[in-house]
């Protein structure tokens, strides 16, 4: 089916990087509940939410800090240096699609990025293990160096809008693609859930490749429930 395609689009969620070490958000006992993220809007009315935000972003940095990319991660970029796919979705925020080989415009992040922070106002970028130092120094996230503004992970918390670059681009990828494969999704995350079924109503072949059975499984002209990264190892160069 690959190999008939001539545009394919990857998306890819949470399962992807259970094989790295990092547990889904919905996994049973998982670290994720029990430091459980601040809502955006009480992030940027409470400084104490801001500090136990940050208390909370650090302690999980520290439990996933040897996370390196699975199979699946890899299968993905060699499938996009082989000008198979232009660029990878994905729902995941821990770099992993980047550190497997993938340059920062091939991966169209939709819920942010956590291995660094941006300024709320200005949109500065800043490097964690700069605001880590200050933050164990005095208990207190420092403000922006560029503008004073209020720091943040750079990922998009509940109740915070979704990034409208991404989120065009991952529409005109989807919308020009002939087969769209996605690998490690529970497609149940909306808006980004809703790129596999815009991409099947516009004429693209649906791959799923999960381990768990998904919404869209219905629709798709092919669904392989196993492990993600035995299944993408195969195209891995």
């Amino acid at each position: 089916m690959i190999q008939d395609a001539r545009i394919v689009a990857g998306f890819t969620g949470a399962g992807i990087s259970t094989e790295s070490g990092i547990p889904d958000f919905r996994s049973p006992d998982s670290p994720w509940m029990r430091h459980k993220p601040i809502s955006f809007d009480l992030f940027l009315q409470s400084a104490d939410a801001r500090r136990e935000a940050w208390r909370r972003k650090f302690a999980m940095d520290d439990l996933y800090r040897g996370a390196r990319p699975s199979l699946g991660h890899l299968g993905f970029a060699s499938l996009v240096a082989a000008g198979r796919m232009p660029a990878v979705i994905t729902q995941n925020i821990d770099g992993l699609h980047q550190e497997s080989g993938l340059d920062p415009d091939q991966v169209i992040e939709l819920h942010g990025n956590g291995t660094y922070a941006k300024c709320l106002a200005c949109g500065g970028r800043h490097e964690l293990d700069w605001v880590r130092r200050c933050f164990d120094a005095d208990r207190e996230p420092p403000d922006c160096r560029m503008c004073g503004g209020i720091l943040k992970a750079a990922t998009i918390s509940f109740g915070q809008a979704m990034p409208e670059g991404p989120m065009r681009r991952a529409q005109k990828l989807t919308a020009s693609c002939d087969l769209f494969m996605v690998a490690g999704s529970s497609l149940v995350v909306y808006p980004a859930a809703a790129f596999p079924a815009f991409a099947k109503e516009n004429g693209a072949r649906l791959v799923i490749v999960n381990r768990e059975p998904t919404p869209l499984d219905g629709a798709a002209d092919l669904v392989i429930h196993a492990e993600i990264g035995s299944v993408l190892s195969v195209f891995v160069s």
